[in-house]
């Protein structure tokens, strides 16, 4: 069992009969929006990070959509929902469409914790990123700091 919190708002349109994802995983958090079957849009909310509970936050997202809101007819044309166990790979055959974005990469380089990294450019504009455009917050501040690069090595490529 797990607690949900969803933002349900009606129908702004007729849906085609798919699930339409939208994900955005941050540092702390991973938002899920979906447009579900019906038109209806919801939004929840889940750490994106509870390894005791689930290994992939964007999956364990759409997987709680699913289990709430997918249905399928049973023998007598009656309407039940399917369920969906944790750790099972997902019956995909409803999703219309996902799109996923993310800001760890974004922090993890504004943080300067990411990964070694090369800038590669072409011939002749190798210094064009630490030459800039010369802006700075203080036009008469003689000691103006630069930020360090973010990246460690240059390739010129033609």
């Amino acid at each position: 069992s797990y607690e949900v919190t969803m933002t349900t708002t009606p129908p702004t349109s007729d849906g085609d009969g798919k699930f339409h994802f939208a994900i955005d995983r941050g540092g702390t958090f991973t938002d899920v929006f979906c447009r579900l079957p019906d038109g209806t849009e919801i939004v929840s909310k889940l750490l994106s990070e509870d390894p005791s509970h689930y290994s992939d936050a964007p999956t364990e997202g759409i997987r709680r959509v699913l289990d709430l809101y997918d249905t399928v007819k049973d023998n007598d044309s009656n309407q039940r929902l399917r369920t969906y166990p944790r750790n099972q790979p997902l019956n995909t055959s409803q999703l219309g469409s996902i799109r996923m974005g993310t800001t760890v990469a974004t922090n993890a380089l504004l943080e300067r914790q990411g990964a070694r990294m090369a800038l590669i450019i072409t011939k002749g504009f190798a210094d064009l990123l630490e030459i800039g455009n010369q802006s700075r917050p203080d036009i008469f501040d003689l000691t103006c700091a630069k930020p360090s690069l973010l990246y460690e090595q240059v390739v010129e490529v033609d």
